[in-house]
C-alpha cells in the first residue's frame, strides 16, 4: 500500500524512440504529472501480473487517455484476465475509448514486440499467482559503415549488410578490402532487465545474464527470508545474489514492504553480495 511517500510500482523506460511503461499501481497518472511524464507518448504498456499494486492505476489512466482526445493505437500487453477486467470496467461506466486498445496476451515466454531499434521478452518468474518479466534489449549491428570509405572502394549498397556482419569485401579485381577499413565498432547494445515480484528463482538467471541494468523486488530484509518465500517474494540479499549469479552490471531494488520507512539497511544488505546496487526510488532517473 502507498506509505512513506512511496508509491505502488509504476516504471518510464524511455529510448529514443518509445516511452514504455511498465505496470501502473495505484497514483501513477499524479506521478506521471510531478514528473512531467508525456502520456501522449506512451504507445505499449506492461503488466508484470494481476496484484492490484501493479495495475490498479491503469483503468484510470487509460480513460484519461480517451477524455485528453488520444486517437493512437496504444498497445497492452499482460495476463490474459485483465482483458475482461477493463472490459467489464468499461462496460459498467459506459465508456467509449476514442482510439484502439490492442491487447495482447501474455501467454509464452519469448518475444512480445520487435521493431528495428529494439527487442522485449517476456519470461516467467516465481511468484504467488501468474507473473512475468521483461527484458529490452537494443537491436544494433556489429559494425558502423564509413560512408567516405565504401564510396571510396565502390562497395555496392547490396554488400552493406554483410559490412555490419563484419566481413571482408572483395573488389572487381579480386582484391580483398579488410572490413576494419571499411567499417568502425559500434557501442555495444543496452539492455534492461525487469522482474517483477517473484521469490528467489534462479531460472531467471539464464534469461537476465549480463544485462546493463537489472530491477530486481526485494520485498524484505533477508531477516525476514522465511516470510518472504511464503509470500513469493525476495530479500535485498537474494536479489544481490541473482544479480551477481546473472553477471549484469547494475542493480536496481524496489517494491519495499511498507513495514519499512528507511531503506538505507537494503543498500547495505545487496552490496554485500553485489557492490554496485541503487535503490529505485520515487522520480530517479537511472540511465542505462
Amino acid at each position: 500500500m502507498p506509505a512513506h511517500n512511496r508509491h505502488p510500482t509504476a516504471q518510464i523506460l524511455q529510448t529514443l524512440d518509445h516511452t514504455f511503461l511498465v505496470d501502473c499501481g495505484e497514483g501513477t497518472q499524479m506521478q506521471m504529472n510531478l514528473y512531467k511524464i508525456r502520456r501522449s507518448k506512451i504507445n505499449h504498456v506492461f503488466i508484470s501480473h494481476l496484484h492490484g499494486d501493479h495495475y490498479f492505476g491503469l483503468i484510470g489512466l487509460l480513460t484519461s487517455l480517451g477524455l485528453n482526445h488520444r486517437t493512437n493505437d496504444l498497445h497492452l500487453y499482460a495476463p490474459e484476465p485483465l482483458k475482461e477486467i477493463i472490459d467489464l470496467q468499461l462496460k459498467v461506466s459506459n465508456a467509449n475509448l476514442p482510439y484502439s486498445l490492442l491487447f495482447h496476451s501474455l501467454e509464452t515466454e519469448g518475444i512480445i514486440y520487435a521493431d528495428k531499434k529494439i527487442t522485449i521478452e517476456c519470461f516467467n518468474v516465481n511468484h504467488r499467482i501468474e507473473c512475468w518479466g521483461f527484458l529490452f534489449r537494443e537491436k544494433k549491428n556489429l559494425r558502423k559503415i564509413k560512408p567516405g570509405k565504401v564510396n571510396e572502394y565502390k562497395v555496392p549498397t547490396s554488400f552493406y549488410e554483410s559490412l555490419h556482419e563484419g566481413k571482408d569485401f572483395i573488389d572487381a579485381n579480386n582484391k580483398v578490402i579488410k572490413n576494419e577499413l571499411l567499417t568502425s565498432a559500434v557501442t555495444p547494445a543496452k539492455s534492461y532487465a525487469y522482474c517483477a515480484d517473484t521469490g528467489y528463482f534462479e531460472p531467471i538467471i539464464d534469461k537476465i545474464k549480463g544485462v546493463d541494468l537489472l530491477y530486481h523486488e526485494s520485498t524484505y530484509l533477508h531477516n525476514l527470508e522465511e516470510k518472504a518465500m511464503s509470500r513469493f517474494h525476495s530479500t535485498a540479499k537474494q536479489a544481490a545474489t541473482i544479480a551477481k549469479k546473472a553477471g549484469v552490471k547494475k542493480l536496481l531494488i524496489g517494491h519495499f514492504s511498507s513495514m519499512y520507512e528507511k531503506l538505507d539497511d537494503f543498500k547495505t544488505e545487496a552490496c554485500e553480495i553485489f557492490e554496485n546496487t541503487d535503490l529505485a526510488e520515487e522520480g530517479t532517473s537511472y540511465i542505462i
